[in-house]
């Protein structure tokens, strides 16, 4: 248990240091703006709650897709295509950076506890 929540940890840390680079805001201003899009259209045009929008929207770009919603009209269905298509990509764009961060923090964090400081011996 404490080395998931040090993994949390280093997660969120990883998150708030990345906020100082201009991809990993632009993609995670493009993640917020996709949920709140689908949010708002869900919303609209299903005339779903605001949460169960929120909900199916997140649960549609992580392709989880649990099946107790579905879009009714074909216009949503269309969006809904649409929507995973872009969203995924986005997604997966950030996902793969965060990783990416995490990863290097780690190796920062342990090549200079072990006193390479980087450098090749």
């Amino acid at each position: 248990m404490v080395s998931f929540l040090l993994a949390i940890l280093a997660l969120f840390r990883s998150l708030w240091r990345g906020l100082k680079d201009p991809e990993f805001r632009a993609l995670l201003f493009l993640v917020v703006l996709l949920l709140l899009a689908g949010t708002v259209f869900y919303h609209r045009a299903e005339g779903w709650s605001l949460l169960d929008s929120a909900f199916f929207s997140l649960i549609t770009l992580t392709t989880v897709g649990y099946g107790d919603m579905v879009p009714t009209t074909p216009f949503s269905k269309i969006f809904t295509m649409v929507f995973l298509i872009a969203g995924i990509s986005v997604l997966l764009g950030f996902l793969n950076k965060v990783g990416g961060m995490v990863v290097k923090r780690h190796h920062e964090r342990h090549s200079h506890a072990s006193g390479k400081g980087g450098e090749a011996t």
